[in-house]
């Protein structure tokens, strides 16, 4: 997952490609989705905690039917609170902990850059909360549209960052 992925030249929606997975929902004929490895994870909150000069916090692994782990940096400042998408390698901040998001995200502090030195792409406020009209949704099923429209998400951050089930 990366920013920028999507339709070439030319196309309607520039801004940002889902990839398969991305509202945590499969079909068992296409596989199992990726799981993003909480070591990394792990090796990317330690490198964060020492740029931020602070340490890390409590990490709560995904629970189903969150589709994130929940962990916490804290420093001088205070204690900052990060998503990481269970099943694709993205980083997210937010205010508080709780069971999913819709446009509730933060701008990443700058020792967030910790995450992507390990592989991680991290997600700012702005692009959480682009507009589903924004974003290539073409890899959605129509299972995933219909709880997409259930849950009345409509932003990238919103279909990353849920509890659907």
């Amino acid at each position: 997952m990366r920013p920028g992925d999507g339709p070439g030249p030319g196309d309607e929606k520039p801004g940002f490609a889902l990839p398969r997975g991305a509202t945590g929902f499969f079909s068992p004929q296409n596989g199992p989705l990726p799981e993003t490895d909480l070591r990394t994870l792990r090796t990317g909150l330690y490198a964060a905690a020492r740029a931020a000069g602070g340490k890390v916090g409590e990490l709560e692994e995904r629970v189903y039917p969150r589709t994130f782990h929940t962990a916490a940096i804290v420093d001088d400042t205070g204690e900052h609170i990060l998503l990481c998408h269970a099943h694709h390698p993205c980083i997210a901040f937010v205010r508080e902990r709780r069971h999913w998001y819709t446009e509730e995200f933060l701008a990443p502090p700058p020792w967030a850059r910790a995450f992507e030195q390990a592989g991680f792409v991290v997600l700012g406020r702005e692009q959480l909360g682009m507009p589903l009209t924004d974003v290539d949704t073409s890899v959605l099923s129509q299972g995933e549209w219909r709880e997409i429209r259930y849950f009345g998400v409509t932003t990238l951050g919103g279909v990353l960052f849920n509890a659907w089930d």
